[in-house]
């Protein structure tokens, strides 16, 4: 079984994202639809279930999918954005493919969400595959941050299960057992939401687990843009908190279950607009 986790924090398109999912597994699954201190008109289905969470200014998606995987019966557990589209198939076909100390992340497209399908494009943007870690020392505070990595996803086009040194975190799939193994929604330090993908792909690259695109399956993800905007509070002071200590604990390696260096995966990937003398300019030091 595979456990879907949906949270959200008054999201316009939620109904349509639990929909999706529901038509588009073809194995066995379970939806937990986290509501963030609010509530909904609740769809019928006997494998979907909602969790509601107290009314919070804070965002609490780490609580939220917690609560979901210490209820889930599933051997594999997915977490999903509430603005998202699937491929037909996407959960057995993840199965399929995975290892047990990856974390997948299917290939991702664009979504229009107004007429749910996928977003038409008058220019050549290929979907995206990989994404790179931008240089912290551009952004105050020092914080990691992700970012499409188009040039990767044209050079290893015909690769169809590959490495990607981070992510978006719009969407990720592993097993349960690696999910608690590595307690990868620890509030602590990571508060309710902040520095998902980093805490997620750092920790499984340094503790030896592999983070991989899988451009078998896909799904499709609404850019809220100035449109949407966010659709609820965010708490700068929060996300701050959540930059500050994330660059701390992997900048200099003070993971305890860690195999490898943060310098490791930067030699690995090598991202783009990383200086030469980023460890001097960084003040890294093993």
């Amino acid at each position: 079984m595979l456990s879907i986790i949906i949270p959200s924090k008054t999201e316009r398109f939620l109904d349509n994202t639990i929909k999706d999912v529901l038509e588009k597994a073809t194995g066995d699954i379970e939806v937990f639809a986290i509501l963030d201190g609010y509530l909904v008109d609740k769809i019928e289905d006997p494998r979907l279930k909602y969790i509601v969470l107290p009314k919070s200014r804070a965002a609490q998606k780490r609580q939220g999918i917690n609560l979901a995987v210490e209820q889930a019966k599933g051997e594999y557990i997915m977490a999903l954005d509430a603005h998202c589209m699937m491929a037909k198939g996407f959960d057995e076909q993840l199965i399929k493919d995975h290892q047990p100390d990856w974390v997948q992340i299917p290939r991702r497209h664009r979504l229009d969400a107004e007429n749910w399908c996928l977003q038409k494009q008058s220019d050549n943007r290929p979907p995206i595959d990989y994404e790179t870690v931008m240089y912290p020392g551009k952004f105050d505070p020092l914080a990691f941050h992700g970012f499409k990595w188009n040039e990767r996803t044209k050079e290893r086009w015909d690769i169809p299960i590959d490495e990607t040194m981070t992510m978006q975190a719009s969407c990720w799939f592993m097993t349960k057992e690696w999910y608690r193994k590595n307690n990868f929604m620890q509030v602590e330090g990571f508060t309710g939401w902040g520095q998902e993908a980093e805490s997620i792909c750092f920790k499984t690259w340094l503790r030896g687990g592999k983070v991989m695109t899988n451009k078998n399956t896909w799904y499709a993800h609404l850019h809220k843009g100035k449109k949407y905007g966010r659709m609820y509070f965010m708490s700068r002071a929060e996300n701050r908190r959540s930059y500050i200590y994330s660059f701390d604990y992997f900048m200099n390696n003070k993971d305890p279950y860690a195999i490898h260096t943060f310098k490791w995966l930067i030699q690995k990937f090598n991202p783009p607009g990383w200086p030469e003398d980023w460890e001097k300019r960084l003040n890294y030091k093993e």
